[in-house]
C-alpha cells in the first residue's frame, strides 16, 4: 500500500519546482522575465508588447508546462513535422505561435499602423522619403557587423533589421530567416525603441550645430483627400512589384491606411486600429516571449545581438541624420537636419524626440509634423529594407 511519503514524493519528483533545482538556467530565465515585467509596468519600456513578451517568456520557463515546445518547429524547419503535428502534440503558446511563423501577426499589425497613420506630412514633403532612407543605414552596418561576428547571412540579416525600429517588421523576417534568434532580437527591437529619448539626443548633438538645430521649417502644404486615396494605391503596386517579397507587410499597411483615408469604411478603421491591433498585440508578444526557451536563450549569441542591436539603432540615427545635414546645405538652411533622426520608424516616438531637440536649440521651433514625414517614411523603409533581405536570403 502507497504510503503518504511516497506520494507526496511522488508529487515533488513531479513538480516544477523540483526540475527547477537541476536545471539553473530556467531559474535564471524567470528573473529575466520579472526584469522584464518591472521594465514594462514600471518603467514603461513599451509596455504595450513588453508585458506580454515577459509574460510568455515566463510561461515558457516554467518547467513542466508544456506550452512550448521548440523540438517541434525545429521539425518543421527540417521537414520532418508540419503544422498538424504542433496542433496534435503542441501546447497553448506552440499553436499561438503558428501565427508568428505563418506571418499573419506581423501583418495584422501593420494593418493597423496602417489605420492610424497620417501620410500627410510625407505626402507634403516628399523629400522626407529620402530621409527614412537613409535611417536604414543601421540595418546593413548591423548586418556587416554580425557577418564579422560569425552569424550567417539569414541571422545577420535579421540582426541588422532591428535597425529600422520597426518590431512587426523583425518579427516577420526573423521568423523566415533565423527563427531561433526571434526571442533575443524581438526584446532587443522593442527594449531599444523605448530608449530611443536616450538614445538619440547625445547622437543628434553631436552631429549637428547650434545654428542648425535653431532652423525653423516652413507650415507644410495642405494635402487633398485626393492625394491621400491615390498613395497607398500607388505605393502598393510599386513596391510590391519591385520587390514581391514585401507583399504582406507593404500590402496590409497600405490596406489599413486607404480605410482611413478613403472615409466609407470608418467601422473597419476602427477595428483595425483598436479591438483588432489589441488582439492581436496580446498574441503575437505572449508567442514571442515563449521563444525564449532557456537553452537557447541563454548563449553568447543573445549578448551580441544586444550589442547589435544598440549599434544598428545609433547608426540608423547617425545615417538620417547625416542627410539631413546634406539637405540643410543644398536647400540652403530650410531643413533642420535633426528631423533626419525621425527616420527610424519608431512612430511617433522618434518624431517627437526631433521636437523636443528642436525647441531646446530655439524655444518657437516646432518640428513635430515636419518630423512625421521621416518616420513615417521610415515604416515603409524598414519593410522595403526587409524585403530585400529577404529576397536576398530566402
Amino acid at each position: 500500500m502507497t504510503s503518504v511519503v511516497d506520494i507526496l514524493n511522488s508529487l515533488w519528483i513531479d513538480s516544477g519546482f523540483s526540475a527547477l533545482l537541476t536545471d539553473w538556467r530556467s531559474l535564471v530565465m524567470i528573473v529575466v522575465a520579472c526584469v522584464l515585467l518591472y521594465l514594462g509596468i514600471v518603467k514603461k519600456f513599451e509596455p504595450l508588447l513588453l508585458v506580454g513578451i515577459a509574460f510568455g517568456t515566463l510561461l515558457t520557463n516554467l518547467p513542466g508546462a508544456g506550452l512550448y515546445h521548440p523540438e517541434l518547429w525545429d521539425g518543421i524547419i527540417d521537414g520532418t513535422k508540419d503544422y498538424g503535428d504542433v496542433l496534435r502534440d503542441g501546447g497553448l503558446l506552440d499553436i499561438l505561435y503558428i501565427g508568428v511563423k505563418a506571418g499573419v501577426y506581423p501583418s495584422l499589425i501593420f494593418l493597423g499602423v496602417g489605420a492610424m497613420t497620417d501620410f500627410g506630412p510625407l505626402l507634403s514633403n516628399p523629400k522626407s522619403l529620402l530621409l527614412g532612407s537613409a535611417a536604414q543605414l543601421g540595418v546593413y552596418c548591423a548586418f556587416i557587423l554580425a557577418v564579422v561576428l560569425g552569424f550567417t547571412g539569414p541571422e545577420a540579416a535579421s540582426i541588422g533589421i532591428i535597425g529600422g525600429a520597426d518590431g512587426p517588421t523583425a518579427i516577420f523576417l526573423t521568423t523566415r530567416l533565423a527563427p531561433h534568434l526571434l526571442g533575443a532580437i524581438a526584446i532587443a527591437a522593442y527594449s531599444y525603441m523605448a530608449l530611443i529619448p536616450l538614445i538619440q539626443p547625445p547622437i543628434m548633438r553631436a552631429l549637428t550645430t547650434k545654428k542648425e538645430r535653431e532652423t525653423k521649417m516652413e507650415q507644410l502644404r495642405p494635402v487633398s483627400k485626393t492625394e491621400k486615396i491615390v498613395f497607398p494605391i500607388v505605393v502598393s503596386i510599386f513596391c510590391i512589384l519591385l520587390l514581391p517579397d514585401t507583399a504582406p507587410l507593404i500590402g496590409c499597411l497600405m490596406l489599413g491606411n486607404l480605410f482611413r483615408e478613403c472615409g466609407v469604411v470608418d467601422r473597419l478603421s476602427d477595428t483595425a486600429q483598436n479591438a483588432l491591433m489589441n488582439i492581436v498585440t496580446i498574441f503575437l508578444s505572449t508567442s514571442v516571449g515563449a521563444t525564449t526557451v532557456a537553452s537557447r536563450f541563454l548563449t553568447l549569441d543573445t549578448l551580441k545581438i544586444v550589442a547589435l542591436g544598440l549599434l544598428a539603432f545609433c547608426f540608423s540615427t547617425v545615417g538620417g541624420v547625416l542627410l539631413g545635414k546634406i539637405m540643410y546645405k543644398f536647400t540652403g538652411g530650410k531643413i533642420n537636419p535633426l528631423i533626419g533622426s525621425a527616420g527610424v520608424s519608431a512612430v511617433p516616438m522618434a518624431a517627437r524626440v526631433s521636437q523636443v531637440e528642436g525647441q531646446k536649440a530655439n524655444p518657437s521651433n516646432f518640428l513635430l509634423m515636419h518630423a512625421m514625414g521621416p518616420n513615417v517614411a521610415g515604416v515603409i523603409g524598414s519593410a522595403v529594407a526587409a524585403g530585400f533581405l529577404l529576397a536576398l536570403f530566402s
